[in-house]
């Protein structure tokens, strides 16, 4: 089943460039003020006819919600994110990504995160590891001086005060899911999220991380984060390596 979703992840990563290359893509703004462009539509539309040509499961993407009455007795679904970092994408920093995840008991259980811009797929499944491309990945670090993560465009000054508070100085700045892979390789120690984010942007990326040694803890329950909540929104997380604890 991994290699059809990385196949589909590839395709709509190949549409996606197609947009990208093109000097001025066309912008139209959601409820939230968020970005949309033709590439998220278009990956979105290649993600699910790509999905549904192998599996039955049902879909929950970014760009075609379902209304938790339908939802709310899934025991399994594909949660999709056609074109996570839009903003990223619109600047051309080239840190967008596809984020494919399979849900299973409101945990993940298999994910692909590909970076279009670059050729990369991290990819995981439960109990079989987790790899850049072919190649498998940990996050072995034992660094004592921790390295944190913060995003692009949605830091906070709480973040900030969390990073300060526990001393972490060296921080590294990356847009979307790919702040997930750079902690299940071992990039990084601890990535703080302290503002909002959605299911979507997060499943592929969990599975990925559990598999690296890695963890995701969300800040009011202390566990880590489940999905298929009916408010699809998560609450502020903390991920890092296993080992490491904030309280």
């Amino acid at each position: 089943m991994i290699e059809q979703v990385k196949k589909i992840a590839h395709e709509a990563a190949d549409a996606i460039l197609e947009v990208y290359k093109s000097v001025d893509p066309d912008v139209k703004y959601k409820k939230d003020d968020s970005p949309v462009t033709e590439a998220d539509i278009v990956s979105n539309e290649i993600i699910i006819k790509g999905l549904k040509a192998f599996s039955d499961i049902p879909i929950l993407s970014e760009e075609t919600e379902v209304d938790y009455e339908e939802r709310k007795n899934w025991n399994q679904f594909w949660l999709v994110d056609p074109l996570d970092g839009t903003k990223d994408f619109l600047v051309k920093n080239n840190q967008f990504t596809v984020n494919i995840a399979l849900i299973e008991n409101r945990k993940p259980v298999l994910g692909v995160v590909l970076i279009p811009a670059e050729g990369l797929c991290y990819r995981a499944e439960k109990e079989k590891g987790a790899f850049k491309n072919d190649e498998k990945i940990y996050n072995n670090s034992t660094r004592p001086d921790l390295i944190g993560s913060d995003s692009n465009f949605h830091s906070t000054e709480q973040t900030k005060a969390f990073y300060a508070n526990y001393n972490v100085n060296n921080i590294k700045r990356y847009g979307s899911a790919l702040k997930f892979c750079k902690l299940a390789e071992g990039e990084i120690d601890v990535y703080a999220r302290l503002n909002g984010t959605m299911e979507w942007d997060t499943g592929a990326g969990h599975i990925i991380m559990n598999e690296a040694g890695c963890k995701i803890i969300d800040v009011q329950t202390k566990q880590e984060i489940v999905y298929n909540k009916q408010i699809l929104r998560n609450n502020h997380f903390i991920a890092c390596r296993n080992g490491l604890n904030f309280e």
